[in-house]
């Protein structure tokens, strides 16, 4: 990883000792900022999906607004039928598509630049595009036209359309046509011999984001071709137990994709932007083995109020195993600012406890937007989902505003927020386009992190009041009963709706940042990118 250290101002650093790697003539180039060598074919569809990962946040994100604006006690604007298509469209487009077309990105990435390989093969690369968006954009129709109004979780016995299915099972194969080619790339670059010594760090968390997709979409694959079938009449309806726990194994673990994508991305964004290198590298990679082998129990805490599953099921997923997955991020959690902080202290940012963490470079949106996600995810994130993961606590809290509040620290203040900062060194260095307006830049990352941190917590505190999670309106209007929710709980859904727009806003900003500099911003070919 020492080849990309660009922190401070850019320079084109030493080379790798085979810098052609086994690329063939001319489908190579050395990335001016960096050195290291950039895969023609592998930066082209690192393009396609990461400008497809951004549409389907726009679409997600204005989803998100409108969401937002509904639960607001005074605005409630949505109105029921319009609420429920909505909630479809903002899980399915956030977290599903705009985080795994950006991953996919990630993939092709790291397999041949950090690999210095080239990748596997240009048809499965088009293959897996082409399927992943034919995919989203037939969910995406199916929900706006009001034929699947089943919410992201499409729960048996609620029924949809067949293309709704077939949009998801499009896009999960086409997925894993993606993360197939990525595992022949890391092979032919082994094989090949274009890296010394072990896989780096980032490439190995890359790996294990991509053992856990096959893991995830094979249970896609699993519950979704039934329903599908389902749909056309050609079988009876799936068991609605037995669906259940397997589609978590989708939907949660979608989320466990992530955990390890963002973690891969802090490691990346933490060396780029200060020179920090992990404090032990053994330490960090045993991290990664234990989200590959346990990061999927904590996928039970959605069944614990479920009585399709035993207590003895039940008791084991959320003890010892969910704790060494717990365990991994907690090591992350320590070795990141751990490795920022012996850096910035070489740099002769010794004094007092955290000197080091003042004199970071907070004017950089890389490493601010890193560090916020990696604060947000730790504390918020973790101590939510340590605690709503228990069983005791789940019967009291699954159903309520407090599981929203958890994923949204994780998803959004988490992994979306990491992937905004990733996207300010992507840009530059992929796209070679500058960014305009760099100081609206740098305010983006701490707008975006204190609307969502305000919108998580005040979901968590309305949860705690009772509020429901996916009710439409907690009024409840029209029926026999009132369910007197008091001022407070009124005052936290009021808080959630301010957050969501102060959220947006950032959102807004950043994805009118990236559209601009995609498409008119300044050429930098030729030259290192502009120091941030």
């Amino acid at each position: 990883m020492s080849t990309i250290a660009i922190a401070g101002t850019p320079q084109a650093s030493e080379p790798p000792a085979n810098v052609a790697g086994n690329h063939p003539a001319g489908a190579v180039r050395k990335c001016d900022t960096t050195g290291l060598p950039v895969c023609k074919t592998a930066e082209r569809y690192v393009k396609l999906n990461a400008v497809m990962a951004v549409v389907f946040l726009l679409v997600g994100g204005v989803s998100a607004l409108l969401l937002g604006l509904t639960r607001w006690p005074s605005v409630h604007l949505l109105p029921v039928d319009w609420f429920y298509r909505i909630l479809t469209a903002h899980g399915l487009n956030m977290l599903i598509f705009w985080i795994i077309f950006m991953e996919v990105a990630i993939l092709y990435f790291v397999g041949t630049t950090l690999l210095n390989s080239r990748l596997a093969s240009k048809a499965l690369a088009f293959t897996s595009f082409a399927m992943m968006l034919t995919g989203a954009l037939l969910v995406n129709a199916m929900v706006f036209t009001g034929r699947a109004d089943v919410m992201m979780t499409s729960y048996v016995p609620l029924r949809a359309h067949p293309g709704f299915y077939l949009g998801v099972i499009l896009f999960a194969v086409g997925t894993l046509i993606g993360v197939i080619n990525f595992f022949a790339t890391v092979y032919i670059a082994k094989r090949d011999h274009t890296y010394e010594g072990s896989v780096p760090l980032v490439a190995f968390g890359a790996i294990a984001a991509a053992i856990i997709a096959v893991v995830t979409l094979l249970h896609g694959a699993i519950v979704m071709i039934p329903a599908f079938l389902w749909s056309l009449d050609l079988i009876g309806q799936p068991d609605a137990a037995w669906y259940r726990l397997v589609w978590w194994g989708l939907g949660h673990q979608s989320q466990q994709i992530n955990v390890a994508a963002m973690v891969s991305v802090w490691y990346f964004l933490a060396h780029i932007t200060t020179g920090a290198k992990p404090l032990n590298q053994a330490v960090c990679r045993g991290a990664f083995v234990l989200y590959i082998l346990f990061i999927n129990i904590a996928s039970a805490h959605h069944l614990l109020v479920d009585p399709g599953v035993g207590a003895t099921w039940k008791i084991w997923n959320t003890s010892y195993a969910m704790y060494l997955a717990v365990l991994a991020s907690m090591i992350h959690g320590f070795t990141v600012p751990a490795s920022v902080e012996l850096a910035m202290r070489k740099k002769g940012f010794d004094k007092g406890l955290f000197g080091w963490l003042f004199a970071a470079p907070w004017r950089n949106p890389g490493f601010s937007a890193f560090f916020l996600s990696l604060v947000i995810f730790g504390f918020l994130g973790g101590i939510t989902g340590v605690t709503l993961g228990t069983q005791q606590i789940n019967i009291i809290a699954h159903n309520t505003l407090r599981i929203p509040g958890h994923f949204h620290t994780t998803v959004v203040g988490g992994t979306s927020l990491a992937f905004m900062g990733l996207c300010y060194y992507v840009v530059p260095l992929v796209f070679r386009r500058e960014y305009a307006w760099r100081g609206l830049v740098r305010v983006q990352p701490y707008v975006f992190a204190a609307g969502i941190t305000l919108m998580a917590l005040a979901m968590s505190f309305a949860g705690s009041y009772g509020v429901p999670r996916r009710h439409w309106d907690i009024e409840f209007s029209g029926a026999p009963f009132s369910p007197g929710f008091d001022a407070a709980a009124h005052f936290m859904m009021g808080l959630v709706g301010v957050g969501a727009v102060v959220a947006f806003i950032g959102l807004l900003v950043f994805i009118l940042l990236t559209v601009h500099a995609v498409f008119l911003g300044r050429s930098n070919e030729g030259r290192a990118m502009t120091a941030w």
